[in-house]
Order: C-alpha cells, then sequence, then structure tokens
C-alpha cells in the first residue's frame, strides 16, 4: 500500500487514511498465497479453524503478509507524497513497527518503534500507530499489547518521539478483561486512542482438511469476526470509563455497512475504521456515507 492508494481512496470518500506498516529496515512481503478466502462462519476466539472458501462470496480472509516495509529512504518520501496529495480535512494515519534483532531488549524495541514515528512525523503523518499486534510474526513485535510493560515502554517513547502528535496504539484480541484493563492503566498517559481488534487468529484448511501456512495460525479479517470484534469494543469502553482514562477508541474489524457502524458507535468507539471491506468494495465509504444520510 503507497501513496497511490492513499490517494485513490482519499478520492472515494475516505477522509482518514492509514499509511499500512513501515519499519526501519525493509521486509520483504511472506511468500504467496499470503491472502486466501475463508468460510465466514463466526469465529470468536483465537485459533479456531477455516476452510478455504469455494464460495464466489469473499467476504472473509486470511492473512498472511508479515508486516512488510520498503526501505526508510523509499517509505519516507512517499509519505510525503500520501500527505501532499490529500485534501483539507482529511487526515494520513501512519503506522509503525520496530524490527527486532536477534538479543535485543525492550528498551531497544521502543527505541525502534520511536525512530519510526519520528520519520513517519517528519514526513507528514497527521497521526502516529505504533502496531502492537501483528498475528502473523513470530518475533518479538508480534504481541506486545499482551505485555503491559512493553507497551508502556512503546507509548512512552513514541510520545517523546512525536511531541503532541495523536498516537494510536493497534491492538490484537484480548484473552481477559484483565490484560486489557491493565494495558489501559500502562499506556493511558501517552496515548491517545486504542485501535481494536487487528483481527483474530485461526488455522486454515484446504479443502481436503490438510493445514496450510504449515499450520501457523494467520490473522483473519472480514466478516468473520464482526461480532467479536464488537463484543470487544464494549469491554474496552468500560474499562475506559471504569479507569476515567482519557483514552479514545477506534473501532475495527469486520466492519462494512452503515449497521455495522452504529453498532461500533453505540458500543463506545469514537471513530471506525474499515480494512478487508475496503479491499472487497473501494466503493464501500461512499455507500456507507449515503445510507447514514439517508437515515437521518
Amino acid at each position: 500500500m503507497n501513496s497511490r492508494w492513499i490517494h485513490y481512496y482519499a478520492a472515494l470518500g475516505f477522509d482518514v487514511l492509514t499509511y499500512k506498516t513501515v519499519r526501519s529496515a525493509e521486509r520483504k512481503c511472506y511468500a504467496l498465497p499470503n491472502l486466501l478466502p475463508v468460510e465466514s462462519s463466526s469465529l470468536n476466539d483465537e485459533g479456531g479453524v477455516l476452510r478455504v472458501s469455494e464460495s464466489t462470496k469473499f467476504d472473509s480472509w486470511a492473512i498472511s503478509f508479515g508486516m512488510p516495509s520498503k526501505a526508510p529512504a523509499t517509505w519516507r518520501k512517499d509519505v510525503e507524497r500520501a500527505r501532499s496529495g490529500l485534501a483539507k480535512g482529511q487526515v494520513l494515519v501512519v503506522s509503525v513497527v520496530a524490527s527486532p534483532q536477534p538479543g535485543w531488549t525492550m528498551e531497544q524495541v521502543a527505541e525502534d518503534f520511536a525512530k519510526c514515528a519520528a520519520w513517519a512525523a517528519e514526513s507528514g503523518a497527521h497521526v502516529v500507530e505504533p502496531n502492537l499486534s501483528c498475528p502473523n510474526v513470530c518475533t518479538q513485535e508480534a504481541d506486545l499489547y499482551l505485555s503491559a510493560d512493553a507497551s508502556r515502554l512503546v507509548a512512552e517513547a513514541v510520545r517523546a518521539a512525536v511531541g503532541h502528535l495523536p498516537v494510536v496504539l493497534k491492538v490484537g484480541l484480548f484473552p481477559n478483561q484483565q490484560k486489557a484493563e491493565e494495558l489501559v492503566d500502562a499506556i493511558a498517559p501517552f496515548a491517545h486512542a486504542i485501535s481494536a481488534t487487528n483481527s483474530i487468529t485461526g488455522r486454515v484448511a484446504s479443502a481436503d482438511g490438510s493445514l496450510l501456512f504449515d499450520g501457523l495460525r494467520r490473522g483473519i479479517g472480514g466478516a468473520a469476526i464482526e461480532q467479536r470484534c464488537l463484543e470487544e469494543i464494549r469491554m474496552l469502553s468500560a474499562i475506559v470509563k471504569k479507569h476515567e482514562a482519557k483514552i479514545q477508541l477506534i473501532g475495527v474489524g469486520g466492519v462494512s455497512t452503515a449497521a455495522h457502524f452504529r453498532k461500533r458507535i453505540d458500543a463506545g468507539a469514537h471513530h471506525v475504521q474499515l480494512a478487508t471491506a475496503a479491499m472487497l468494495d473501494p466503493n464501500v465509504a461512499i455507500k456507507i456515507r449515503q445510507e447514514l444520510a439517508s437515515a437521518k
């Protein structure tokens, strides 16, 4: 996803656009196939098995990219292009992640996050989104959100690097409410918002039942995770209120209609984000806007 895609979606009615995750070093995408349609039965917990879909209606997908990134010199210039092509009032979010080396301490991981965040800010990002959850990598940056201490280190380092620029922390599915409460307490002094939920992991099987991706979990996006992600926003909203945290919530995961949008707002989200739905139908923002306007 580069500036051309950002400009394309901006022209189609999206006003808050995320430049997908960039790193301090170039990282290749995982080998093909890295995006497969799966049956859209509801996925409520991590680790379930979904079969590759044989239908022509593809509304849920197994995603296996591994957070690839162009080299910093390339993406920094492209972020500048992305920003310069937006209209007044449109917002550019840049997602960043660390690229840990063997033996790194958590402090070094946080410093790498901060380096990327600073570069993103210098290149024109209105908002920086440290990605604390990627279900498809097996190194230190994969599930940092499950550690309150690690999340605090990253949030604090990024905050220091970008000044008053809004910081959004992207997180995955919480195994229990306690983990979510610990995260909110840890990052509240440094972050403006939490974006939840960055897919739900599942294993993917072919038609004959054999497991793909070497049997490893992969992030599932789309219709299959809509209900579970809605419940997650309800939980997080209750926690934010309970702890009187000055944190906003971005509801993401399975959103594709105006009805989904309303449900996320009613559940406590301040903003709503689309990902898989926008891939499948670039006009979805226009359709949702029209439906919301007609309902007034």
